[in-house]
């Protein structure tokens, strides 16, 4: 029986529930009215039969009525009338000894007053509920009095227990009417809630619902993507344990505006927009995101945004280990390209008789080319970083641009994470390249990584248009960018991002040299680090 209720919906239940509470609080309250209106009439009787009593003994003439010859013919018309006139069952008229004057049965006169009297004889007049020759009554007993205040005889009126029932059951079909009034607008109302109800909880049961959220809870657990979902008003409604984690939110944001969560500004704009977003890049603390955000509708309502978030942080990093090697590769390749040409040259030197500029020519070219290998991998003390340097040589030399790694360049102890060092350095140099590309020539670009007084230090210097002093603190900001294309404005987010996880500085300026951008980051070394030259202007 109980697994039958418990798999009816929560609105059924409550209307049976609330059926059943009204329809009990109904016959209860109908009862409650029933003896409430048959007490009022009792109380009514009372009085009214004192009232009566005191009025009939204190009528002129009925003291020389009850003390003169045959007072049964003098009483027994008045006593009549009265009853018929206030619809009293009877009105008997006695001696002090209680022998009845008068009575509505005819046979009981001269007979003795069943009943009590001797409040009366005391002179106090009372009411009592006594059963007599006409069935249970409520009478009173009055005493009358004679010329010398003597108790001369004793007046009774009472209405039987059956008359003051027919007068309760009168008002039932009232009560009635009332209560099936109120049963009825009750289970109106009732109704309506239960619909409203059904609709609100898809018609489903208590089990249902706690089978439903027992395993809406465990998904939400066990999700490995951040998941946020925002009201029309950008407040968190809900938000997974990864999401918080990814966000790096210390409590629980339920109820919290998006405003009030201190995100990244470009990450907190999206999600204020509600605007869909598709595999977005983003960045918040020490991460970076992928985000999601589509608008969640039902029935052509919108309900909010639902949100999630995927931490595309090591890919990232993995990214720029791949580019780093990549480039690597593309340098050995341009190296290997420029060797042939080298070769073809000095064989041709060979063949047209002239030893001496064919060993010229390829000294001088192997001595330069050994000279920047050696430099780097000895003054670097990261063999990922200086590859990097190698590479992105090469690369801004394929495209035109002329990179320069300073002769001062010195940092052969690096206790950094090498996934840090090649994005700041690596997006450092392609913003460079970028920026004196979109310049006239000559195109070039200035690295500087050195190791002095205890912090590490990165400069690059490029040709281009330098920045705009105003937007200095936009510039690494994430979606900043001078180009109109999808995908850019990461870079320099990453770059900070990366100064921020190393408790670094990062420092944007004109170069005296080249005319263009100087951008200098600081990262302190853990530990002792050996004293450099002094720092470049």
């Amino acid at each position: 029986m109980r697994a039958r209720a418990s798999r009816l919906s929560i609105a059924v239940q409550v209307l049976l529930l609330q059926l059943g509470t009204v329809a009990l609080l109904t016959v209860g309250g109908t009862a409650t009215a029933i003896e409430a209106a048959h007490s009022t009439q009792t109380a009514h009787a009372r009085s009214e039969t004192l009232a009566l009593a005191e009025t009939v003994a204190d009528s002129p003439g009925i003291a020389a009525d009850v003390t003169g010859p045959d007072p049964t013919a003098r009483l027994e018309p008045t006593a009549l009338a009265v009853e018929h006139a206030t619809g009293v069952d009877f009105v008997v008229v006695m001696s002090p000894a209680g022998i009845r004057y008068t009575h509505p049965t005819p046979s009981e006169i001269g007979k003795h007053y069943l009943g009590d009297t001797a409040p009366a004889l005391a002179g106090h007049p009372f009411t009592e509920t006594y059963t007599g020759t006409l069935g249970p009554s409520v009478r009173s007993v009055a005493p009358v009095y004679g010329p010398d205040h003597r108790i001369v005889g004793l007046v009774s009126v009472g209405i039987t227990l059956e008359q003051l029932s027919a007068t309760a059951q009168r008002e039932l079909p009232l009560i009635l009417a009332i209560a099936t009034g109120a049963v009825a607008i009750v289970g109106l109302g009732t109704w309506a809630l239960s619909r409203r109800l059904r609709k609100q909880t898809l018609g489903l049961g208590p089990q249902e619902i706690t089978r439903l959220y027992e395993h809406h809870d465990a998904v939400l657990h066990a999700m490995h993507e951040g998941l946020i979902v925002l009201d029309r008003e950008r407040t968190v409604l809900l938000a997974n344990d990864e999401a918080q984690r990814l966000l790096g939110l210390d409590a629980d944001p339920t109820g919290r505006a998006v405003a009030d969560l201190a995100l990244d500004p470009a990450l907190q704009r999206l999600l204020d927009s509600g605007f869909e977003a598709h595999d977005e890049t983003y960045t918040a603390a020490d991460r970076i995101l992928a985000v999601n955000q589509s608008p969640a509708r039902s029935g052509g309502r919108s309900l909010g945004t639902v949100v999630t978030l995927r931490d595309h942080t090591e890919l990232r990093a993995l990214a720029g280990e791949l580019d780093s090697a990549r480039s690597f590769a593309n340098a050995l390749s341009a190296t290997a390209h420029e060797s042939a040409n080298r070769l073809h040259t000095v064989v041709t030197l060979i063949e047209l008789d002239r030893p001496a500029d064919a060993v010229r020519f390829a000294t001088a070219e192997l001595a330069a080319s050994q000279h920047l290998v050696d430099r780097l991998m000895s003054a670097v003390g990261d063999p990922a970083v200086a590859a990097l340097l190698l590479g992105k040589v090469s690369q801004a030399a394929e495209r035109g641009v002329e990179v320069t790694v300073s002769d001062d360049t010195a940092a052969p102890c690096l206790p950094f994470e090498t996934r840090d060092l090649v994005t700041i350095t690596g997006n450092l140099i392609d913003n460079a390249v970028e920026a004196a590309l979109a310049s006239p020539a000559p195109r070039r670009v200035s690295v500087v990584l050195r190791a002095e007084d205890g912090e590490l230090l990165v400069r690059v210097a490029d040709s281009g248009s330098g920045i705009d002093s105003t937007r200095v603190e936009d510039l690494f900001t994430h979606g900043w960018t001078t180009k109109n294309e999808a995908g850019h404005g990461i870079g320099l987010a990453l770059v900070r991002q990366g100064v921020t996880r190393n408790r670094g500085t990062v420092e944007a300026g004109r170069d005296q040299d080249l005319g263009g951008a100087a951008l200098m980051v600081r990262l302190p070394i853990p530990g002792p680090s050996p004293v450099r030259a002094g720092r470049p202007q």
